[in-house]
């Protein structure tokens, strides 16, 4: 993957935590190798790299029960560095993570002619877990560097237990989920509001 498309990455490694049954109140979004593969077109195919896209849909379809269980395991460990947000912490273990890299190089930029991009290719026989682990890596390492550790939060929806890593420009994000935390949100705060209008007109001074 391109080093510098820290903001896809991390979004990816937003979204895989968020599938787990402790944010969905009990139902897992990544249960089965079905669901993986989809995971992976979806966000695969967010990625302005192809490469990326592509080899990512590609070894989910290859997973088997194994890799799915690696998977998981893996959102144990984002999960962990997204609550515990010390820079020290979370850049030893991101740099963990992308131990499947093998090495860096150079890859056209297909944005602009004649130029090039820094990437961290997979070492080979990688699995869909180990291009996860590198793109959550990434992800963590490129939003530490550029945006500091306070961009890693919780999300403040009162009955969410879901997380993220906000790369928004001013830094103002606060659902892990914003079309569905912030719209619960938004519909708990307008009964409440309705309600209380009702409370006045029902019991007037």
């Amino acid at each position: 993957m391109a080093l510098d498309d820290y903001v896809w990455a991390a979004g990816v490694a937003t979204e895989l935590v968020n599938t787990t049954a402790e944010v969905w109140r009990g139902d897992d979004h990544l249960p089965d190798l079905a669901a993986l593969v989809a995971f992976a077109d979806l966000f695969g195919g967010q990625s302005g790299n192809e490469g990326v896209r592509d080899g990512l849909s590609e070894l989910a379809r290859r997973a088997r029960p194994a890799e799915l269980r690696a998977v998981h395991a893996l959102r144990v460990t984002v999960r962990d560095l997204i609550d515990h947000p010390d820079r020290d912490h979370l850049i030893a273990g991101a740099t963990a993570l992308t131990s499947p890299a093998q090495g860096t190089t150079l890859i056209p930029d297909a944005g602009r002619e004649n130029r090039t991009r820094w990437a961290a290719p997979l070492r080979a026989g990688a699995t869909v877990a180990d291009a996860l682990s590198l793109i959550c890596g990434m992800g963590i390492l490129g939003a530490v560097h550029t945006l500091g550790e306070q961009r890693f939060r919780p999300c403040t929806a009162p009955t969410c237990r879901g997380v993220f890593i906000d790369t928004t420009r001013p830094g103002s994000r606060r659902y892990c989920m914003p079309g569905l935390c912030g719209n619960r949100v938004n519909v708990a705060n307008h009964r409440a509001r309705h309600a209380a209008t009702r409370g006045r007109g029902a019991n007037p001074q």
